[in-house]
């Protein structure tokens, strides 16, 4: 049978009250879940799967795909209206997102962030029905020395999101990642700065680090100048996203959806690193490179597009090899399990009506995201008449909350103001944030693959070239510093010509 086929035969699956209603509640659920900070999706799916098992396989396998996909678009709500990102995913969208807000735009940004995340969507969700197979392939010719590689350039992204220094962001990119090296060490076991902490040995809470960077720097500035912002929260305005926006924003999207995509075929990546880095290469690309950081409405396309296409994509080493994708699919697999479904490669032939009914409940969430989230925009609004007063303790407890909620670990609470004041600090200091945290995210990942690549050739590093893959990562490197330092360069020249002039 051809795809047509396939998906003909599946149809009548999906084409029920059951499996739609599972979806809307699926995306609702996770649209909610994503707006609270702390609640991340991955929470959210884990919370739903037992609610799941006695249900027919599809219409639950549904369900948790539906909380997954409006998890990710919920986690951009507060990122943009409170600067506190729902999911790690929503990091990057803050950048921007925040920014409009306070310009009086959270209302275009909110828009844009579901016309990029819908868009996205649809591209991952069509690329996992087109290419499941060969993406897979690709994915599963990935060692320890193509990972060091890919993540080595992925965190050139760091420079894009320093702002408007340089120096600062390598700071910033340093404190993270020295404390993503505390706790144990993966190759050896042994303890690295635990201080012979047992609450130390599984190193810091990545979710206390999240909100701890983000929203307490936001409390503490209010407790210190409770009268130096406005009265109310940033109103959403009155601007919507026009055509001609989206269209100008649009190959940044379908940029951003690829790198998503092909990061998300990937097993163990995830959302936060593919958002930065579509962020990264929208303001490489852009002429208004500038005014990103500063309420730029394709950052916030770029970012929502990169976290988005990864969803769809997860689900490709998971259906064609039986590896999940990222800890979202870790949870999903299970429902498989349950269900007495085996993914991989087998599960196309004994199981095709299955796969191809999730193809096209994915097609249709794309569409319900669409229409859950517009609503989903038009209620948060009521959030922007909440008084500072009342809404900057509301955001402490659902902080305090989420955090606990992770790990039930009063410990996580201490980290997430410990690295509030650290927020803080930056913050006074314009000592930018978000490299920070792209190096606690890739630093880890980046290490633990070295050394295992290091082991597998008895420390030649030779191993490092051994691939096509790696010498194209290594060649998208250098060329990417190279143009970091031409244009420093070039700022440089700009200046001091300016400078000159000026004395004239």
């Amino acid at each position: 049978m051809n795809l047509f086929d396939n998906l003909a035969a599946a149809w009548p699956l999906v084409a029920n009250f059951e499996s739609f209603f599972a979806l809307a509640s699926g995306i609702v659920i996770g649209v909610v879940a994503g707006a609270i900070p702390g609640m991340s999706a991955t929470m959210a799916v884990a919370l739903t799967l037992p609610f799941t098992f006695a249900l027919q396989p599809i219409t639950g396998i549904l369900l948790l795909l539906g909380v997954y996909k409006g998890g990710i678009f919920g986690g951009s709500i507060p990122a943009i209206l409170i600067k506190t990102p729902g999911t790690p995913a929503s990091s990057a969208t803050i950048l921007d997102g925040y920014p409009m807000a306070e310009n009086g735009q959270a209302g275009k940004a909110l828009g844009m962030a579901l016309y990029a995340s819908c868009t996205a969507d649809v591209i991952s969700n069509m690329s996992l029905i087109l290419f499941a197979g060969w993406l897979a392939s690709f994915a599963l010719s990935f060692g320890p020395p193509e990972f060091f590689t890919l993540i080595l350039f992925s965190l050139t992204i760091i420079a894009g999101v320093s702002g408007d220094s340089l120096i600062k962001g390598l700071l910033s990119a340093v404190c993270g990642l020295l404390l993503a090296t505390v706790g144990l060490d993966l190759v050896y076991g042994t303890n690295r700065f635990t201080f012979n902490d047992p609450n130390l040995m599984g190193g810091l809470n990545f979710i206390a680090v999240l909100i701890g960077l983000f929203a307490i720097p936001e409390i503490l500035s209010y407790v210190w100048h409770p009268g130096g912002g406005k009265g109310t929260v940033r109103a959403l305005g009155e601007q919507h996203v026009t055509f001609a926006e989206y269209r100008k924003s649009f190959r940044s999207i379908i940029r951003g959806s690829f790198i998503g995509v092909i990061l998300g075929s990937i097993p163990g990546i995830g959302a936060a690193p593919a958002a930065f880095l579509s962020y990264s290469e929208a303001r490489r690309r852009s002429p208004n490179k500038e005014n990103f950081g500063k309420g730029e409405i394709e950052g916030v396309a770029a970012s929502e597009a990169g976290n988005n296409g990864v969803c769809g994509a997860t689900l490709i080493p998971l259906l064609a090899l039986g590896v999940p994708g990222d800890v979202i699919t870790a949870i999903v697999i299970g429902a498989f399990m349950v269900h007495g479904l085996q993914p991989g490669p087998m599960m196309f032939v004994a199981n095709a009506n299955i796969v191809y009914a999730l193809f096209l409940g994915l097609i249709i969430s794309s569409v319900l995201l669409l229409i859950v989230g517009s609503v989903a925009i038009r209620l948060f609004r009521y959030i922007v008449d909440v008084p500072r007063s009342v809404l900057m303790p509301s955001v402490l407890i659902l902080c305090v909350f989420g955090v606990y909620a992770v790990n039930n670990n009063v410990f996580d609470i201490i980290v997430m103001f410990g690295m509030g004041w650290l927020g803080y600090f930056m913050m006074r200091n314009n000592i930018p944030a978000a490299p920070f945290l792209i190096a606690f995210i890739l630093g880890p990942l980046l290490e633990d693959n070295f050394r295992q690549a290091m082991l597998m050739s008895n420390g030649d590093p030779q191993i490092l070239f051994r691939s096509w893959i790696t010498w194209f990562f290594w060649a998208v490197t250098l060329i990417t510093i190279g143009a970091l330092i031409r244009t420093g360069l070039h700022q440089r020249s700009a200046a001091s010509g300016l400078k000159f002039a000026s004395k004239d």
